[in-house]
């Protein structure tokens, strides 16, 4: 090469640097004068993006500090059953001794559930003479640390159990129409009343004239599991103390992508519960939430700059504290560990599905990839950002603590990240 050319190839090359710069200059400075305005003066707000080829920072304000996840939670849940979980679930762990099949459960949700319907577990223990259940491995509670007391009877605070059935929901479909399970008919009083059930009891009210689909939480204690076992194999289900786990096998049914997707899109507290308890019992023989984040926080996250108080799978709890310099670490680790083509899925599209169906539409392709969070007066999303450029950028925005409405926390949102798609 010439000195002539090399002369041209340097100029050119310093002409797209100082380019970048000053476009990088104009995003950052745009960014952080519409963040200090008023709007944003009466909540707590931090937001990371970084460019997902070369881990370069475009911008950065409150990234280190703690917020509030609630279901940006679930995007460590992603990343904890990508890494501890097979290719498909495990339902139960078992052993054949003389004539009984001994079995206990490994947490798998999606058992005779509404949505997955999925009948492997039944068809398995129908067609043994004798089974025993085994149910004193699950060492965790019902409901998370944190969750609201009185959102018991609200679908998305359903009890975590070692072995779901139904989804641990009872779902009425239409004005006195089908019941399942249908174990719960004589539990029916079809009338109004302020609760759908009573807080103690699998006592449930159901208004005569409802037309929706109602997902109303059943009580998940060890009787109601055998009870709910013995309808549905037509059988004899004793619960037994002891489990002899030499030799025990395991049972495997759906596939793990499928409900990986249904928690992500639909943001799916009891699913992404159940995987940290599923999480938990590959790991060890005691289901138990905190094993499976100990676990994470000890191994594959034990780079994390700003270590999370993680206590749920769901995000449900506000003893949650993520920064968003957590959050876009493990979506950078995504990013580095699973292809394009598989990742992306996971996630709600702008415009298009899940919890973002109404919202980042693209223009006119879609633009972000992402997990919402939200509770009362937080609002967060977190995921992967496309610009017209042909970058993918990796960003966690998380608002806290805001008395404003939150579709305007989401416009404004919305706005910047409109920006950095156009501009970047």
């Amino acid at each position: 090469m010439s000195n002539h050319v090399r002369l041209i190839v340097s100029i050119l090359l310093s002409l797209q640097f100082a380019s970048c710069v000053g476009t990088k200059h104009t995003v950052q400075k745009r960014i952080a004068k519409h963040l200090s305005g008023p709007f944003y003066g009466k909540q707590f707000t931090g937001l990371l993006i970084i460019d997902a080829q070369n881990k370069d920072t475009l911008f950065k304000h409150n990234a280190q500090k703690y917020f509030i996840p609630a279901s940006n939670t679930k995007i460590f849940t992603l990343y904890t059953a990508l890494k501890l979980l097979p290719k498909n679930l495990p339902i139960i762990r078992y052993i054949e001794k003389r004539d009984t099949l001994y079995f206990e459960g490994m947490g798998n949700p999606v058992t005779l559930h509404p949505h997955f319907r999925d009948s492997t577990l039944v068809h398995f223990l129908r067609s043994k003479e004798n089974v025993a259940f085994y149910p004193h491995n699950f060492h965790d509670v019902p409901l998370g640390p944190g969750w609201a007391w009185d959102d018991y009877q609200w679908y998305y605070s359903t009890e975590r159990s070692g072995l779901p059935l139904y989804g641990n929901v009872l779902t009425v479909y239409g004005p006195k129409g089908t019941v399942h399970p249908t174990y719960f008919t004589d539990s029916i009083q079809w009338k109004e009343h302020p609760e759908y059930r009573l807080q103690q009891k699998n006592r449930f009210h159901i208004p005569p004239k409802v037309t929706d689909t109602l997902e109303i939480p059943f009580k998940t204690e060890i009787p109601t599991t055998r009870n709910l076992f013995e309808a549905a194999l037509q059988k004899p289900v004793p619960i037994v103390d002891y489990f002899p786990r030499d030799d025990a096998k395991i049972l495997y049914g759906t596939a793990t992508d499928s409900v990986l997707v249904r928690m992500m899109l639909q943001s799916d507290n009891f699913l992404s519960e159940q995987l940290l308890i599923m999480a938990s019992a590959v790991l060890s023989d005691s289901l138990n939430t905190h094993r499976a984040i100990d676990y994470m926080l000890e191994g594959p996250l034990q780079t994390l700059r700003q270590p999370p108080r993680w206590v749920d799978g769901s995000g449900l709890s506000r003893y949650n504290l993520f920064s968003p310099e957590s959050m876009v670490h493990v979506l950078s680790q995504l990013y580095a560990e699973i292809p394009r083509e598989r990742l992306f899925p996971y996630f709600p599209i702008g415009g298009k599905s899940g919890t973002l169906e109404d919202w980042y539409a693209g223009n006119p392709e879609p633009y972000v990839y992402a997990k919402t969070g939200s509770l009362g007066n937080n609002h967060n999303l977190s995921g992967y950002l496309l610009t017209q450029s042909g970058k993918t950028l990796i960003f966690s925005f998380m608002n806290n603590h805001f008395r404003s409405d939150s579709k305007e926390v989401k416009r404004k949102m919305q706005r910047i990240l409109e920006f950095v798609r156009d501009s970047y």
